[in-house]
């Protein structure tokens, strides 16, 4: 074994390249928990956006006979 400072104590820049046991959870999986964890503001928002999707295209198409 070398005495080198890399080997024997964990420096700020090895810390930050070593891998965790456990990976990070994706983007997508943090946002089905999220959904799960509030499932009314997801379902309204759900709602408004839908509604709010249908009246434009409805509008747009009645501006465009």
């Amino acid at each position: 074994m070398s005495n080198s400072p890399s080997s024997t104590q964990p420096t700020e820049e090895n810390i930050s390249e070593t891998p965790t046991t456990e990976p990070q959870p994706s983007y997508v999986k943090l946002a089905m928990r999220n959904m799960v964890r509030k499932k009314g503001q997801s379902l309204k928002h759900f709602f408004l956006t839908t509604a709010g999707l249908l009246a434009f295209l409805i509008g747009i198409s009645y501006l465009t006979r």
